[in-house]
């Protein structure tokens, strides 16, 4: 199996025409269209680095939090 990634153009009888690289063999084959807007692309990730940063302000001063609050009454 191989992947081939390209454009085409679709045609107002709603056809396209694939030309594929020579070293695909003539015969039958199985092969997979997939629509997508032209305006699309790959979202990249941002690296953590770049992640945003919010300031939520300091903890509330006399403010605690318990193990078992955190993590259930197992305390895992």
């Amino acid at each position: 199996m191989r992947t081939i990634e390209t454009t085409a153009v679709v045609t107002p009888e709603h056809t396209i025409t694939v030309q594929l690289p020579e070293d695909i063999p003539p015969g039958e084959c199985r092969v997979v269209v997939v629509v997508a807007p032209e305006a699309t692309t790959p979202a990249t990730p941002l690296p953590f680095s770049q992640w945003p940063a919010y300031d939520l302000g300091p903890w509330p001063e006399g403010f605690t939090v318990s193990r078992e609050q955190i993590y259930g009454d197992d305390g895992r």
